[in-house]
Order: C-alpha cells, then structure tokens, then sequence
C-alpha cells in the first residue's frame, strides 16, 4: 500500500518519490573515465540547482562519494549532459563536469576526451539521436570550450531497428578486454581553454620557482591546457609507478608551485581551484613508442592519459623546439602516428601537419571504446529541485 502522502506526490509529479526525486540517468564508460550522463531536458536550467543534482548523484563532496555514484576518484567523479543542437553543423551538444569527491565543486570549463566518447552511444540510448546506416556519425559541440568533434560508431540493424554496438575488437589501454571503436576526429582544437595553441607564445619558457629554483616549461593547449616538464628537470624518470608519484609530496608540491605560475603566464590567472592546467611529466619513451608521460590531473596522478592530454603532449612532441620534442623518438611523415606511452599502456594519436607549416596540426584523431553500464534513475533530495526558475515538471511542458 502507497502511503497517501508519497501517492499524492507521485501524482503531483511523477519523478518526486517523497523525500527523493528520480532523475533519468545513463551510466556510461567513455574510454578510461565513467560517470552518470543526464539528458539537458531532465536537469534544471539553473546553475546552481543543476550543480547542487550532480553533487547529490555522484556523493560529494565525500572522500569515499559513499552516499552517490561517484567512484573517490577524479577518474570516475565525471558527469555529461547531452542535448540536441539547433546550430548548423552540429548534431548534439556536450557540456561536461567534473567533480571531486572531496570538495563540492563543479568544473565545466574544461573537456574530457575520454567522457565525449560515449556521447554519441549515449544520445542513441536516451533518444536524442536516431541511427539511419551500419555506421552513425556525429559532430559534438563540446560547449565547455567550442571544441567540435566528429564521432563515429558502430549502429547494426536488428530487424526494422538499430542499435549501439558495444562489441568489438578495439582494445584500449586501461580497459579490460575489447570492444567496439569509437572513432573521434577533432576538428579544431587549439586553444581551446587559453588564447592559443602556445598561450605563452613560446615554444619554451624557463620558470622561476620561488624556494625550488628554475625549470623549462613548455605550455600548450591542443584540446586540453598542459604544462609539459622534462622529469629529469625533476630528479625523477618519468617511468616511476604511480603509487610511487602519489606519495611523492616533494614532487607535488614543486608540481603546484609550478602549476600556479605557469597559469599565470598562460593567461589563465590563478588557478588555484581549477582542474587546469594539467602537469605532465615526460621522458624518452621505454616501450617502442615516441614519447613516455606521466599526468597530474592537476594533484592526482593519472593511471593513464586523458584522451585530449595524448593529443596535447602528441602535438608538443612534433614541435621542434619544445620540452617534449627534445625526449620524443617520432615517425616520419606528414601524417605520424603518436604513439604516447603512460603508466598503463599506450594512447597512439593520428596527426595531420599543415604541408606549408609543418608546425601547424591540421587534424587529431584517435581511438577510444565505450559502454553502458546501466539506465534508470538516480535518486537526489526532492529539495534540490526547489530552483528558482523551474521544476522538472515545468521542463516537461
């Protein structure tokens, strides 16, 4: 038997279950990250009661995220949401957050690489998007930071339908076992959080750390803002475990202090509560790739790569005269293919360079695989949708 109170507020509106309310959720992989994906309809236009959902869903700010979804980890306390876009030339539109399971902020300026590879799977799964061939592309407006994106899956047909094909060969590391590729080709991507590909407007700059002593730097942004260092620079290999790093305090806080200046100079300005810049570290590379890296995404050490840091570091290795070209043993050709080792693999990124200016990347593509995990609802505090604008219902009409 329904209690009349929690009937009355089924009737009143269906997704308010009492003292909780259900918000429709997908929980997807997208290459090494997961996280819950949400439909734009289904979450309040305003900011703070959006914000104040996704903090409720993923259980933070906690260590363990114990009371939500959120895995205590940065890797897996990622959110998307997905709408159909009215631009031209654009299919669907992708606002990312990343969240801590520490503290209650809620990050959207910057991208995740590995989260937009299952935009696509999921904007099918939810309804926004209709496959019509065995192959659906998709251009993603990532509206973090403008950066466009076309992606390509697998879509069968089952009878008269189609559906999202998660099986497959592809084999990605940091992910167990193989499944079906997910095609990413970024269409423009520098500078997409700072002005420029090299917001310094050098290939190199030599930092002054106060109480550590100088370092050379190169920073850029091809998708995502990197400060790349030579490890050496650091006493360190660049080939150390990343147990190893995480307890590595001295390391980390040289690693701030650098990363609070360099985002300075990298027009960002203080970017002491922000998830960017990211610190990479690299070396020669030890597994027959071209350059090996070890990633800060900004304080926890990455177990791999993040899909638009490959693409960074692979784009800071074919520039003559930075950090990361001075360590990286790389093909030849116009079109060379990256192979950027990580603790747990390796990400190998296509390039395409400009014929008239070899230092230009004309195109970045890349290889990833993703999943659903599970649909349904997740349930956060009726209260969070008291918004000053709207309820759920009132999205509805």
């Amino acid at each position: 038997m329904v209690p009349t109170t929690l009937r009355a507020a089924r009737e009143a509106d269906p997704r308010h279950l009492g003292s909780q309310a259900a918000v429709p959720c997908w929980f997807m992989r997208g290459g090494t990250s997961k996280g819950p994906f949400f439909r734009a309809h289904d979450l309040p236009r305003d900011v703070d009661a959006r914000d104040a959902i996704l903090l409720a869903s993923m259980g933070s700010p906690d260590p363990r995220q114990i009371d939500g979804v959120g895995g205590a980890h940065p890797l897996t306390s990622k959110a998307g949401i997905v709408a159909v876009s009215h631009r031209d030339g654009v299919d669907l539109e992708f606002l990312f957050a990343q969240l801590q399971p520490g503290n209650s902020t809620v990050d959207t300026s910057a991208n995740c690489g590995n989260m937009l590879a299952a935009v696509v799977p999921f904007a099918i799964e939810a309804g926004l998007l209709v496959p019509a061939d065995d192959t659906t592309t998709a251009r993603v407006l990532t509206l973090n930071t403008g950066v466009t994106a076309e992606i390509s899956i697998s879509t069968p047909s089952s009878g008269e339908s189609r559906y999202v094909e998660y099986g497959g060969d592809t084999r990605i590391d940091g992910v167990p076992g193989t499944s079906a590729s997910v095609v990413i080709n970024f269409l423009d991507t520098a500078g997409s959080v700072c002005t420029s590909l090299l917001p310094t407007g050098n290939l190199r700059d030599t930092v002054e750390i106060e109480g550590f002593g100088s370092v050379d730097v190169t920073c850029i942004d091809n998708g995502q803002p990197l400060v790349i260092i030579d490890a050496i620079e650091l006493e360190r290999t660049g080939r150390e475990p990343v147990v190893e790093l995480e307890t590595d305090t001295a390391l980390k806080e040289r690693l701030e202090a650098l990363r609070l200046d360099c985002g300075k100079i990298m027009g960002l300005g203080d970017v002491s509560g922000k998830n960017y810049p990211k610190m990479t570290l690299v070396s020669a590379p030890a597994s027959g790739g071209a350059i090996g890296t070890r990633s800060f995404i900004p304080h926890a050490c990455h177990e791999s790569i993040g899909v638009l840091a490959a693409v960074t570091v692979a784009t800071a290795a074919v520039l003559p005269g930075t950090v990361a070209h001075a360590v990286a043993a790389l093909p030849a050709g116009a079109k060379p293919a990256v192979s950027v080792e990580h603790p747990s693999g390796e990400f190998t990124v296509q390039l395409e360079l400009d014929p008239a200016d070899p230092t230009r990347v004309t195109k970045s593509a890349l290889l990833r695989t993703a999943r659903l995990i599970m649909a349904g609802d997740v349930m956060v505090p009726s209260r969070l949708w008291h918004s000053p604008t709207e309820s759920p219902k009132e999205q509805e009409k």
